[in-house]
């Protein structure tokens, strides 16, 4: 089969990590996938903000528990590099332009043997005084929300292959 075709099909999301960072060549990899996601008329409203300092990833760590109304719970499951996906909400197609982003960080990180998995909150955890913070001390403006965030790192242990494609989910005319 083709390799890419097969980099699709085996993804997983993976939900335990190593503690090592990524290397700066792996992310640059990721990052460049990612950004050459299609986009409604190429308008291109996502940015990344990428997050690799602990005390940083802790913070959205514990923002995005509190919207789960959890406490004692890592969302980010120890990955050692968050990417927070934000897109333009001027944009009448910014959710949909998010999420193809998304998806071409996770399948290449996947390419480049690395881990990954989509956490959902990003749009409430933006939206508090504390991470809008943080995007105002980077440079990314108010019109920006959040769509999700892609964790990544070297998988620890042994990635768990989900059930095989459900049935009756294919119609065809």
């Amino acid at each position: 089969m083709n390799k890419a075709l097969d980099n699709l099909l085996e993804r997983r999301s993976v939900r335990s990590y190593k503690s090592e960072q990524i290397s700066d060549a792996e992310l640059k990899d990721v990052l460049k996938a990612g950004l050459s996601a299609p986009s409604a008329m190429n308008r291109q409203p996502t940015v990344l903000l990428v997050v690799q300092d602990k005390a940083t990833i802790g913070l959205l760590s514990k923002l995005n528990a509190r919207v789960m109304g959890k406490e004692d719970i890592d969302p980010f499951y120890g990955a050692p590099t968050v990417i927070a996906v934000l897109s333009d909400r001027t944009v009448p197609t910014h959710v949909e332009d998010g999420s193809l982003v998304l998806g071409n960080l996770m399948n290449a990180a996947h390419a480049l043997g690395l881990g990954s998995c989509w956490i959902n909150r990003a749009r409430e955890v933006f939206e508090m005084p504390e991470a809008r913070a943080i995007l105002r001390e980077n440079g990314i403006g108010d019109e920006y929300i959040g769509v999700g965030h892609c964790i990544l790192g070297y998988p620890d242990g042994k990635i768990n292959a989900a059930p095989a494609i459900r049935d009756g989910r294919v119609f065809k005319i």
